[in-house]
């Protein structure tokens, strides 16, 4: 798909680190990245095609180059590899659970404890839906359910302010909408999250100001082939940095 009027975000789109082998780049929210099947819009990886060509045949065919991937509406760090020698080399990474990535997620609520670990298991219902429950449901429930997975996210708390929180995540295990489920079952949904998170909850001054889900990738860790960790931070971007004021306020 050629780059046209309809992909304007992809400006927004901000390579921090660049080698032979690789590009660490932050997505914004609003851009898919990769193409399927009811997909109208330009994708990162029409972008990536438009750049840096060479990647077509690194990976499979529809999501050249990439090696994991964020939700639409989530902005933030993401690796991409350039060269098939790096693809797996990346992919081994994430397959031995080696690569680390961090989020920040403004949740609505008062979470009670300064840290700890949600182990939720996310399945699907009978009509496709993801669904999260606990260990202690699982039991009960599992005739019901499909594809029935462990799903481990960690949480520490960086701040809460009135009545809201926010958190740094670690994801243990990468499953679909991950966080989301996590947090929105635990009953701690994510402010802006369009699945997950009502408006009603909250005044219409704030409302108005909910342009987005509030979750961010905000750091990323890998080794590169001679072994050296790299480690990348992105700051939290700018609407969400606005909506922290206003609430502070």
């Amino acid at each position: 798909m050629p780059l046209g009027a309809k992909i304007d975000i992809c400006r927004k789109i901000n390579i921090i680190y660049e080698e032979k082998g690789f590009l660490v780049l932050e997505k914004p929210a609003g851009l898919t990245v990769h193409p399927h099947v009811h997909q109208k819009e330009a994708t990162l990886v029409d972008w990536l095609l438009e750049k840096y060509p060479e990647i077509r045949g690194v990976g499979e065919s529809f999501r050249p180059g990439l090696v994991h991937r964020l939700d639409r509406d989530v902005s933030g760090l993401m690796v991409v590899a350039k060269n098939i020698s790096y693809y797996h080399y990346l992919v081994e990474q994430f397959q031995a659970r080696q690569v680390q990535k961090k989020y920040l997620a403004l949740v609505l609520g008062n979470v009670p404890f300064s840290s700890g670990t949600i182990n939720f298991s996310i399945g699907r219902n009978r009509k496709g839906k993801l669904v999260a429950f606990s260990s202690e449901e699982k039991n009960s429930v599992i005739s019901g359910y499909k594809n029935i997975k462990t799903a481990i996210t960690k949480y520490r708390i960086v701040q809460k302010i009135n009545n809201f929180t926010l958190l740094e995540l670690q994801i243990l295990t990468g499953r679909t909408n991950q966080i989301r489920l996590h947090l929105k079952t635990w009953g701690f949904p994510i402010v802006g999250d369009k699945k997950y998170f009502q408006k009603s909850f909250l005044d219409a001054e704030l409302q108005e100001e909910i342009k987005r889900i509030f979750l961010h990738a905000f750091y990323l860790s890998f080794l590169d082939q001679e072994r050296r960790s790299l480690n990348f931070e992105s700051d939290w971007p700018l609407e969400l940095k606005n909506f922290l004021s206003l609430i502070k306020n």
